[in-house]
Order: structure tokens, then sequence, then C-alpha cells
């Protein structure tokens, strides 16, 4: 079985010469075609972020404040770190 290299991706090649390593040219090229039909018939689905949800629902009501300016870079939000920090640390992107 021949396998066009030129048409695969860094990730693909390097999974392709993974496989002939481990079990062999002949089952290694076997292995990887049958791989790459189910990933290329398999659908991508966006994961929806329930984080990024409740950081809309919880800034949603400042929407029409027009004393709010976020700017044209915006903020960040993260959590504190450190020895007894506690909350979010918000700054703004420079």
């Amino acid at each position: 079985m021949l396998i066009d290299e030129s048409t695969l991706n860094k990730g693909q090649l390097r999974k392709l010469n993974a496989l002939r390593k481990s079990v062999g040219e002949i089952l290694g090229e076997q292995t990887f075609s049958k791989w790459l039909k189910k990933q290329s018939t398999a659908s991508s689905v966006a994961k929806h972020d329930i984080v990024a949800d409740k950081i809309l629902e919880a800034v949603s009501s400042l929407a029409k404040d027009k004393s709010i300016k976020l700017g044209n870079k915006g903020y960040f939000v993260r959590r504190a770190k450190g020895v007894g920090a506690k909350g979010f640390i918000v700054g703004k992107i420079v």
C-alpha cells in the first residue's frame, strides 16, 4: 500500500513513522490508512465553553452602560495565585 506523504501534515507524518517503526512497514501503513479514513469521516464538533457563558452572563448587565469602556485590546481575567491569594485578578492588556 502506497501512501502519498506529500499530502500529510506534520502530525500525520509522525504517526505514520511511529507506526512503521513499532509494527513494521506493511502493517504500519495498513493501520495508518485505516486510522486516516476514520479521521476524515469524523466530524469536528465545536465544544461549548461553559466558563465563557458564565462570564458573559455576569457581564451582560453592563452591556448598555456607557461609562464602561473596554478599549481596543480589552482586559484579562485570571484566578489569583500564591499564598493567601483569593479571588480574581483583572488587568488591562497593553
